[in-house]
């Protein structure tokens, strides 16, 4: 069973910005009859899969979930934030910060950002 997705202002305008790069590049890439994906397309299906990953079940070996110590909850209620891996092995390879939502079967997300 799914977990359902909230995400913060911040995490959703990341993705927005991820996904519209995504488009532009595979525009650009169309018009200019290239067959290979650009790194901004790849970088978005590896975080789309993530994050698709992750509402499926968020113990899933693929994400390397782990706790993270250094991001304090922005909701202030002291919730323990996770790390998921949506690259690895990649200099600024993308995360993605959440928690466990208000509710049965939620998840926050909180960021979508290159590992600091």
């Amino acid at each position: 069973m799914a977990f359902r997705l909230q995400w913060s202002k911040e995490a959703i305008a990341q993705y927005d910005k991820l996904k519209h790069a995504a488009l532009k590049a595979k525009d650009t890439r169309q018009k200019n009859k290239k067959k290979k994906s650009s790194r901004q397309e790849g970088l978005f299906k590896q975080v789309h899969k993530a994050i698709s990953l992750l509402c499926d079940d968020p113990r899933h070996p693929g994400l390397k979930m782990h706790k993270y110590e250094s991001i304090i909850d922005p909701s202030g209620q002291q919730r323990q934030i996770f790390e998921a891996y949506a690259q690895n092995n990649t200099p600024g390879a993308y995360r993605i910060f959440w928690h466990y939502g208000h509710g049965k079967r939620e998840i926050s997300i909180v960021a979508i950002i290159p590992h600091p």
